[in-house]
């Protein structure tokens, strides 16, 4: 190589390598937003401290590697053979060695102090506001607030389900926020310490918003603490950061910050609270128990075909499209397909106790303690008779209530 080709090709490589740090460039957000190539600052003050940390290390990265850059080329140019240099004959140089090894010393110092207090900082849970039990599964996340009466499964919404099917019904492209959208995202109040308590149900997951600045393993038996303090409204978006099996990639998290009160009108609007939640005083004190028995006697009457076949058509997108597919198709022995399937036309009894209960040393997971007595039935009458499946028969929410 001639001595032009190669300052052409150290040129084109330091090129290159400017372009992460025109990216990175504080106050050039509009350049390094677009191309995607930093961290996220986030929303809550460990963000921002990781996001520094990150900043700091890059640029002291960026100092090392010019002045290493800087100084082989210069010898390379230099001494090169074609200008007669001789090698030096020399093997030990004192005040190189000090230098080289207290240099990148204090460097790591440096780096070592404030990332231990930040560190510090991420596993102090103390002083919290309020506190979430996030649980993995397979693949889906379970959210109880242990400060209310509320939990839910978030799993991927229904319209990203049919778009990641063999010949999609809808297309991915034309589908909002696809695989990062969920049916049930977590909502919680900004300005206020919220300790995650975080575990998994069967395999390790990891909860990772990459906007809160840290992410933790979920681990079966074992119980790992985070937090974070949500400076401003908006909704936030991560996924499963930990391979945890063949959907890993469909099971996206969705965090939607709000401000206390439009919270705590959510809070109410959970706990079925109306008058709570539209600030509109209750007109009849009504016995507790009483409310309660006329709530359960709604969800055990029977329905007819079309809300059975209708609202099992809904669970079936929502809970089971991830492993059977959008006809029932399944997907391999470990989902096995449901349409012709003679287990499921079979003995209705089995088939309402493999939803509920599940089916043990399997990926079949058990839907009872998910769905209520209506859904199950919606779903077992749906089925039952859909894909050509002609059991003809209606599964009806008491029939669910009473194989409980």
């Amino acid at each position: 190589m001639t001595s032009k080709m190669l300052v052409r090709a150290l040129t084109a490589v330091g090129l290159l390598g400017l372009l992460p740090v025109a990216a990175a460039m504080p106050g050039e957000s509009e350049w390094r937003k677009p191309w995607g190539l930093n961290l996220p600052e986030g929303v809550t003050s460990l963000s921002r401290e990781a996001y520094d940390l990150h900043m700091l290390v890059f640029y002291i990265v960026c100092v090392i590697g010019a002045f290493v850059f800087i100084g082989v080329f210069y010898s390379v140019w230099k001494f090169r053979r074609s200008k007669g240099a001789k090698p030096a004959n020399f093997h030990h140089n004192t005040t190189v060695e000090v230098v080289w090894t207290v240099v990148p010393f204090l460097i790591l110092l440096g780096i070592a102090v404030p990332a231990t207090q930040t560190m510090i900082k991420m596993e102090d849970t103390s002083g919290y506001d309020m506190t979430v039990k996030v649980t993995g599964y397979q693949w889906m996340w379970e959210y109880e607030y242990m400060d209310e009466d509320i939990s839910f499964f978030s799993r991927l919404d229904r319209d990203s389900q049919r778009a990641r099917q063999r010949d999609p019904e809808i297309l991915p492209q034309d589908v909002e926020h696809y695989l990062l959208d969920v049916d049930n995202p977590l909502v919680v109040p900004i300005d206020k310490k919220i300790r995650f308590l975080l575990t998994a149900n069967d395999v390790i997951h990891s909860w990772w918003v990459p906007e809160l600045g840290w992410k933790k393993d979920t681990i079966p038996g074992f119980i790992n603490e985070a937090w974070a303090r949500i400076e401003e409204p908006g909704v936030y978006r991560g996924q499963c950061a930990e391979l945890c099996g063949r959907d890993h990639g469909f099971m996206p998290i969705v965090v939607i910050a709000l401000e206390q009160d439009e919270y705590d009108d959510w809070v109410a609007e959970q706990n079925g609270d109306v008058a709570a939640a539209t600030d509109e005083p209750a007109d009849v004190d009504v016995d507790a128990d009483a409310g309660a028995d006329e709530v359960a006697d709604e969800q055990l009457e029977d329905m007819s075909e079309d809300d059975l076949m209708s609202l099992g058509g809904d669970i079936y997108g929502s809970q089971c499209i991830a492993c059977h597919g959008a006809e029932g198709g399944g997907m391999g022995a470990a989902f096995p397909a449901l349409a012709g399937n003679d287990n499921v036309t079979g003995d209705v009894g089995t088939v309402k106790d493999v939803i509920i209960n599940g089916v043990s040393g399997t990926a079949m997971n058990a839907f009872g303690g998910r769905l209520d007595d209506r859904e199950i039935a919606g779903l077992v009458t749906y089925i039952r008779n859909s894909w050509g499946n002609d059991a003809g028969d209606l599964v009806q929410p008491s029939e669910i209530r009473d194989a409980r």
